[in-house]
């Protein structure tokens, strides 16, 4: 497999449930979309099945990768997952590709500003390559019992493919191999070959024709305005998020000889707020992180700062109970500014997201292992035990220990709901 088509997957949140309405995209790649996987699966039972199924708001989380297509479908107590796959294309057919779209100034002026033209269909049939699904191309698999194939959830997948489609056509790109990114740079790469074929050949006929110009004559020069666009395009985005730092260890003496360093603590400070900017750089929120109010920046004082006193002076002067200044502190070690949101303000997730937890849950545990749950909101009690997970809005759990009748930070968080149970059991075990 080539680097190109060794793509990351892309993943959308899930479609709400829909009343009537159609269940086919409404732009021209969606629409083409649909209508190549209706002819690939002709018969309109299931089609008819699927595009029901499609508005429920059943279907869970999208994710679109290189030859797949995949979603979690809720059906009652039961989940399913189901997958659509997709012949990549090799190297070699689109190498081809670009190469036809070069001959098409508008498609590759259109391609380079970032807009996926209708007329590129006419390349891609020049390349005689598939950009669109066909007989033998398209196939589907999922873990119900349906008797039809596809069954119906895999026809609703399809159709919520081509809702996805209206906002970014590029996606049947990334499906064939190419994410958008890399299929441009590879028609660069093509439009550059070319141009320099092409001063070679003008290079070789000057030398030919010399002798033959006027004196007052000029040589025309050639037109390279698509290459100087092409490299005049934004650069690539920026790399996946980093993994949150590990808490740094202080030494038993300060290196410096000083008693209190907070170098290191500080550098931990700085990727927190490093890691919030590129979480709004990748596009999760829509407005960068404000700056922090006093409050929260006198929390980050007293959880970074390695000197004592500097914790005793905020528990004076910052208008609220010590202990609160104590528990914001702990959540703050843990998650920085997201995990104190979680400490102080409950909400509500949405029921899917709920329902994945659960499903999560019950598949990590045996029936009689699964400690009793109570869940108010965002927080998952366990009935007895002073324990608690708190579900963040940056997708992460938090663990919580009841104390002195307050829920007090109990570790890091993980993305794993079972995984984050197992860890705060585990840990009230050996206390």
């Amino acid at each position: 497999m080539s680097e190109a088509q060794g793509s990351g997957a892309r993943g959308f949140p899930a479609f709400p449930a829909r009343r009537g309405g159609r269940a086919r995209g409404q732009s021209f790649w969606a629409a083409q979309w649909a209508e190549a996987v209706e002819d690939v699966w002709p018969e309109e039972g299931p089609l008819k099945k699927g595009r029901s199924f499609a508005r429920t708001g059943r279907i869970g989380p999208i994710t679109v990768s290189p030859g797949r297509v995949a979603a979690e479908v809720y059906g009652g107590e039961e989940t399913c997952t189901t997958r659509l796959t997709l012949t990549v294309l090799d190297d070699d057919e689109w190498d081809l590709l670009w190469e036809k779209t070069a001959d098409r100034p508008a498609e590759t002026e259109a391609l380079l500003a970032g807009d996926l033209p209708e007329d590129l269909l006419e390349a891609v049939e020049d390349a005689r390559v598939r950009m669109l699904p066909g007989y033998g191309d398209l196939d589907a698999d999922c873990d119900c019992d349906a008797l039809d194939h596809p069954c119906p959830h895999a026809t609703a997948l399809a159709y919520q493919l081509s809702w996805l489609l209206d906002s970014d056509p590029w996606l049947l790109l990334l499906i064939r191999g190419r994410a958008a990114e890399e299929a441009v740079e590879e028609l660069k790469s093509a439009l550059l070959l070319r141009a320099l074929a092409g001063d070679e050949e003008e290079d070789e006929t000057y030398e030919e024709d010399a002798g033959e110009e006027t004196a007052g004559g000029t040589a025309e020069q050639p037109d390279d305005s698509l290459q100087r666009a092409a490299y005049a395009r934004p650069a690539a985005p920026l790399p996946a998020l980093p993994p949150l730092p590990e808490p740094p260890a202080a030494p038993e003496e300060p290196l410096t000889g000083i008693e209190a360093d907070p170098l290191d603590r500080l550098a931990a400070d700085a990727a927190l707020r490093a890691r919030e900017l590129l979480v709004h750089a990748h596009g999760f929120g829509t407005a960068p992180p404000e700056p922090l109010d006093v409050w929260q920046d006198t929390v980050r004082l007293a959880a970074t700062h390695p000197d004592p006193r500097v914790a005793q002076r905020l528990r004076t002067g910052c208008g609220r109970p010590g202990e609160d200044l104590d528990r914001a502190a702990a959540a703050w070690r843990t998650g920085g500014r997201a995990a104190l949101d979680v400490l102080e303000h409950p909400w509500t997730p949405p029921e899917q997201q709920t329902a994945r937890a659960r499903t999560a849950l019950a598949t990590a545990w045996e029936a009689e292992e699964l400690p009793p749950v109570t869940v108010d909101g965002n927080h998952w009690t366990l009935t007895g035990r002073d324990l608690q997970l708190r579900l963040g809005r940056d997708g992460r759990w938090y663990p919580y220990r009841r104390r002195d009748g307050l829920w007090w930070p109990a570790g890091p968080a993980s993305t794993d709901p079972a995984e984050a149970l197992a860890d705060l059991t585990g840990l009230a075990d050996d206390m």
